[in-house]
């Protein structure tokens, strides 16, 4: 198809994804949306709770497969709007709207793309799209739960907003909670042991303490003590507190090997939230990148999370937009960004495909 047609479907369609709330969990209006989309343009769809994907049409199982994968659903409107977050806004070159730039213009223009290539006899790779949901809280009903479903995928292009640039590693995330304990007692006697105390050293330690490898894309592992809870009045000795710490993890390490380091280290009883959001890269030598890299665009490390983190193949993230406006109020994406986001995806592809 022409890109100037597939472009302007993809406006309308984001358009329409803006007027449908999507906020996480509560995706059922922009699947379905999705969903009819592909399906009045004679693509057929799969679906599973909220996520909508789609095969290409000469679908080949002995061949290669890339996954390309962005998500439709949203965070809950930023208090400081000053617009209706669910009505599309044309201002310029701006469309303006809850979930226009993360990460609906790049789940768009995957699409188009997707459908650039659709009906292609020729192709050495499989495609398959899928628009997935539950990005923003990280739960298990959205990419997660679709991998299995999806068949082999070899690599896969994630979409958010990068700018178009193309991220080739990702920080992976853990968030720990960490219980000191001590004994309680009357804050006006000799009594108790103070479960404050025994903290201050773990709290310390996780403060200076630096990992020896470091990443040539992120630096050091960051961890950084970001709640704190202990005692209930103040003349009783605490016997316990607990404190939380959110830990960015580099590709020079798995989130296993930063648990097993901190409790070598530490007195606390250290217990993870999760261990599922995993660093992920790329190796720059990947055809994907030198494909990007051909095309003009730059390599960087992503300090953000996304779906990328559930993949355990190769993946790029590159995608419409600028990640500084994600979450923001009067959110908003530029219309030329989707245009050469379009075309960059499918100039990117027919390099590979």
């Amino acid at each position: 198809m022409e890109q100037e047609m597939l472009y302007t479907e993809a406006v309308e369609l984001l358009k329409g994804m803006i007027a449908i709330p999507s906020v996480s969990r509560e995706e059922a209006g922009t699947a379905e949306l999705i969903a009819g989309f592909l399906s009045s343009r004679g693509i057929p769809v799969e679906r599973l709770h909220n996520n909508v994907w789609a095969r290409n049409r000469w679908y080949d199982p002995a061949k290669p497969t890339i996954l390309l994968n962005s998500h439709h659903d949203t965070v809950k409107p930023n208090p400081a709007y000053t617009r209706d977050p669910f009505i599309p806004g044309v201002e310029g070159d701006r469309l303006y709207g809850l979930g226009s730039n993360d990460a609906g213009a790049s789940g768009v223009s995957l699409l188009a793309a997707f459908r650039h290539f659709y009906d292609r006899k020729d192709l050495k790779y499989n495609l398959v799209v899928a628009i997935t949901a539950e990005e923003e809280n990280s739960g298990s009903n959205g990419l997660e739960a679709v991998i299995p479903h999806l068949g082999p995928i070899d690599f896969a292009i994630v979409g958010e907003p990068t700018q178009m640039q193309l991220a080739i590693a990702e920080r992976g995330l853990v968030v720990i909670d960490c219980v000191a304990r001590g004994r309680a007692g009357h804050a006006a006697r000799e009594e108790g042991d103070n479960a404050i105390y025994h903290a201050l050293p773990d709290i310390e330690w996780f403060r200076t303490f630096r990992f020896p490898k470091e990443s040539d894309l992120f630096g050091a592992v960051k961890m950084t003590v970001t709640i704190i809870n202990a005692g209930s009045q103040h003349n009783v000795v605490p016997a316990e507190c607990r404190f939380t710490v959110d830990i960015r993890v580099t590709d020079r390490y798995t989130n296993e090997e930063v648990i097993d380091e901190i409790r070598r280290h530490v007195s606390c009883d250290v217990i993870p939230r999760s261990t599922r959001l995993k660093p992920s890269s790329i190796d720059p030598s990947h055809p994907v990148v030198q494909a990007g890299l051909a095309l003009g665009r730059t390599t960087y490390g992503s300090p953000t999370t996304s779906d990328q983190a559930l993949l355990d193949v190769p993946s790029l993230k590159l995608g419409v937009g600028d990640s500084a406006r994600s979450h923001s109020a009067d959110e908003y994406v530029h219309l030329s960004e989707i245009r050469e986001g379009i075309g960059l995806y499918i100039g990117i592809l027919e390099r590979i495909v």
